[in-house]
């Protein structure tokens, strides 16, 4: 992308802010039937992966475009406490975080205490908003929309920058969370152990932390004792499970029994295999775990997954042009699920479902609901990465490159619809930009949060 071209791009962004309408697409392509314009996802007219052909990663330009969108997210988005709401996933922390994972990015060195900097006005409103009492709709050890993602930042934060006495003072405040989380219905009937708000999201937090600091936020009793009540919850909720088939563990977020990433059952199982110390200590529990596994692989359906079990039954499944395709409830949140089942039990047929998830998101993955990784075509492009890391194929990295170029295409910027928060974490451009940092380093790169290779 040229310099021209960048500015271009700036500018579409800027207008994109003032006008949050939804765009309206007309497919280009006359031989499709009415059905593919009703579709969620645009058609793919990118050539696939020819063996023969070698994939090249330009990373200056995609070095240079994140830089450009970066610039463009700093003024549509600044700390300000009127954007604090909405913690890591649509409030401006999650720009904050953007920044942080730049500022540690071999590629962005440049720009590393730029970026630190900024990050550290994100955290110190967002701290400042905490602290005028704010910031309390949902529960203390809500990691993804409460305050437990804050103090994660600010502890990640101070640790790059060496200052180890304000990084273990917020580390503290983080711990100080679980005494909550301990409590089976914490969040009443309102998912307690679901991402967003419940253990799962808090225990997201605890593994990043360690795996990015090497400090144990918690000590191991208490991870351990938060990883039963998870197990513990699970079984309660499989007594009550209304539909079938029955799992040994289910949950459910304000009375609907979730699968995807976003509320439900895969990121919840996922988070428990994501400590498989624990795991292997506690036979019977990991024979329910791997059992809820299997039974989440048996609803595939067309290389997809329902968003929740009241849509398993092949009666109640949604038509094709309402299907979901996206990290929050479909395919590319339930692939990380299965990769992380394949790395503890080296099981072929969990590798073999992630490729399936890898073919439906090519197919489908380039969604017209925005840039963004929860419900957006950078989400889908981390599928790519991920498949990357576990494989080695490079078919994966070519696939990825083409969904972050169709980013910049005309007609993603024409026919894209325009989130609520387009500058966010999750929603928006910076969890874009994070994804375009991957694309340089596809050895390292991981989903925000989500890592499942170690």
């Amino acid at each position: 992308m040229s310099d021209r071209d960048r500015e271009a791009f700036r500018l579409k962004l800027k207008a994109e802010d003032r006008n949050t309408s939804v765009h309206k697409h007309t497919e280009t392509d006359n031989s499709r039937d009415t059905l593919v314009c009703k579709m969620r996802f645009f058609t793919n007219r990118f050539p696939d992966f020819v063996p023969e052909k070698p994939v090249s990663i330009d990373k200056s330009k995609w070095h240079d475009n994140a830089v450009a969108v970066v610039k463009t997210i700093l003024e549509r988005m600044p700390p300000d406490p009127s954007t604090c709401s909405g913690g890591l996933y649509v409030g401006n922390i999650g720009v904050g975080y953007m920044l942080y994972y730049l500022a540690t990015h071999e590629a962005f060195q440049n720009e590393r205490q730029e970026y630190l900097e900024h990050a550290f006005m994100y955290v110190k409103v967002n701290t400042d908003y905490i602290g005028r009492g704010r910031m309390r709709s949902d529960p203390l050890p809500s990691f993804l929309l409460g305050q437990a993602g804050v103090m994660s930042l600010c502890s990640l934060l101070y640790k790059t920058a060496g200052d180890e006495k304000v990084f273990k003072q917020y580390c503290a405040q983080y711990a100080q969370f679980a005494e909550e989380c301990k409590k089976m219905d914490f969040c009443g009937k309102n998912g307690s152990d679901e991402l967003f708000v419940g253990r799962a999201g808090y225990l997201c937090g605890v593994l990043a932390l360690q795996q990015k600091t090497g400090h144990k936020v918690i000590g191991d009793d208490v991870l351990t004792a938060l990883w039963r009540t998870m197990v513990a919850s699970g079984r309660k909720g499989a007594e009550k499970q209304r539909s079938s088939p029955k799992f040994p563990l289910m949950y459910s977020y304000h009375g609907t029994e979730y699968l995807g990433a976003a509320h439900g059952l895969s990121s919840i199982l996922q988070m428990l295999l994501s400590f498989p110390d624990i795991l292997r200590s506690d036979p019977a529990a990991e024979q329910d775990i791997r059992k809820s596994v299997d039974l989440m692989l048996s609803l595939e359906y067309n290389g997809n997954y329902p968003p929740a079990m009241d849509e398993a039954d092949p009666h109640h499944r949604r038509p094709e042009e309402k299907e979901l395709v996206h990290w929050c409830h479909g395919a590319p949140g339930v692939v990380y699920l299965f990769g992380r089942a394949y790395k503890v039990w080296g099981d072929q047929k969990y590798l073999d479902a992630c490729l399936r998830c890898g073919e439906t998101t090519w197919t489908k993955g380039l969604l017209k609901k925005g840039p963004g990784i929860c419900h957006g075509v950078a989400g889908s492009g981390y599928v790519f990465l991920l498949l990357y890391r576990l494989t080695g194929d490079f078919k994966h990295l070519h696939r990825a490159q083409q969904f972050a170029e169709f980013l910049f295409m005309e007609e993603f910027q024409r026919g894209a619809r325009t989130p609520d928060t387009p500058f966010s974490l999750y929603e928006g451009f910076a969890g874009t930009v994070c994804f375009l940092a991957d694309l340089i380093q596809p050895d390292k790169a991981e989903y925000p949060f989500f890592n499942v290779i170690f």
